[in-house]
């Protein structure tokens, strides 16, 4: 069974920063991209980032583009999220989550496996 648990997440003020990690289990591990999502109250599942099994290739939305870096420790079996300069519409549950393949999609139906989630909290 693919286990995914996400933590760090927390209350912060606007311009903070904030790290979440996401554990997964071995049997989760593969060389499929992995990715982290967001949902805010009242919104859709958005994408945020994915990287790819080496770490070597990143993708993210532009709205979190200088701001939010993904990476990996394939060793601790283990995904990152440093997050900067957050801002109140960074309020959301983030998700980490691993693909159906390799593709660095930003589809929410890309992505087969998915952890609890993680609460982020902006205030202004």
């Amino acid at each position: 069974q693919a286990q995914l648990v996400e933590s760090g997440g927390g209350l912060v003020q606007a311009g903070d920063s904030l790290s979440l990690s996401c554990a997964f289990s071995a049997q989760t591990f593969s060389i499929n991209a992995m990715g982290w999502f967001r949902q805010a109250p009242g919104k859709e599942r958005e994408f945020v980032a994915a990287i790819n099994w080496a770490g070597s290739i990143s993708n993210y939305a532009d709205s979190v583009k200088g701001r939010f870096t993904i990476s990996r420790d394939n060793a601790k079996n283990t995904i990152y999220l440093k997050m900067g300069r957050l801002k109140p519409e960074d309020t959301a549950v983030y998700y980490c989550a691993r693909g159906s393949n390799v593709q660095l999609s930003t589809e929410t139906a890309a992505y087969e496996f998915w952890g609890q989630g993680t609460q982020v909290t902006v205030s202004s």
